[in-house]
């Protein structure tokens, strides 16, 4: 059996009479691109604020690389990388000086000569002495993973990372999501709402319903399981209907 990466018990979130995360049990193995997908206000967003310990469940436990995140956050912060969905930067910086910055806080040793190598895997050098204000969205998502990675974590989770970009920086985002889960092994954990974008990176997938987890598998083996449909957004729609219908 694969290792896990990532695996809630009865995590759940609750603001007053609202319930946003409800009873969520979730594993993903090291190795996979997972996919959590669900109409905006599902609770993905939520789930993945929890993950990365920026938010604190109301019930529940989360593991992250083998560490507990209640018990042992710092652990759990060590060993993951987290893009939001509008990351934020320091606009009067160069890109040298916002990485250098995020390379302290996670303790990187010879901070220069790491995000040398960050960029050039990503295929972003020449741009480190531009300041970040005068940088398009796609080239922000860039650095945005640069600094997501730069201590090499195991886990790497990405918030809506394709919200915004146009198609360029879309196709782009999706060769270093395909790429860091390739060539280094990142398990890599990935809220969105685009069918098209599960079905190009991710291995497997869950759905979310107003809060619950309706549904998990491999991609492979989903389709194997629903083969009258003809399409991701057909099984999708099976477990969440269109708004309105």
């Amino acid at each position: 059996m694969a290792d896990i990466a990532i695996r809630t018990r009865g995590l759940t979130k609750t603001y007053g009479d609202i319930e946003a995360v409800i009873d969520l049990d979730l594993e993903v193995s090291q190795g996979q691109v997972f996919g959590l997908l669900g109409h905006n206000g599902a609770g993905k967003t939520t789930t993945v604020t929890m993950l990365t310990t920026l938010l604190e469940p109301t019930s529940g436990a989360i593991e992250v690389a083998g560490a507990d995140a209640l018990r042992s956050p710092d652990e759990v912060r060590r060993a993951l990388g987290y893009l939001p969905e509008n990351v934020q930067f320091y606009d009067n910086l160069t890109a040298m000086e916002n990485l250098r910055f995020f390379a302290h806080l996670s303790g990187v040793q010879r901070p220069d000569d790491r995000i040398r190598e960050v960029l050039a895997y990503l295929d972003f050098t020449g741009f480190e002495d531009r300041r970040l204000g005068a940088f398009s969205k796609g080239m922000r998502q860039r650095i945005g993973i640069a600094q997501a990675i730069l201590h090499s974590p195991a886990v790497l989770f990405l918030d809506e990372p394709t919200s915004g970009l146009d198609p360029e920086g879309v196709h782009q985002l999706r060769e270093v999501i395909v790429g860091l889960n390739r060539d280094l092994g990142m398990t890599i954990f990935m809220n969105t709402h685009l069918l098209s974008e599960v079905t190009k990176t991710c291995t497997s997938i869950g759905i979310l319903r107003q809060g619950r987890l309706v549904f998990q598998d491999t991609l492979e083996a989903t389709r194997a399981s629903f083969p009258d449909n003809a399409s991701l957004e057909d099984i999708y729609l099976s477990f969440v209907p269109a708004v309105g219908a």
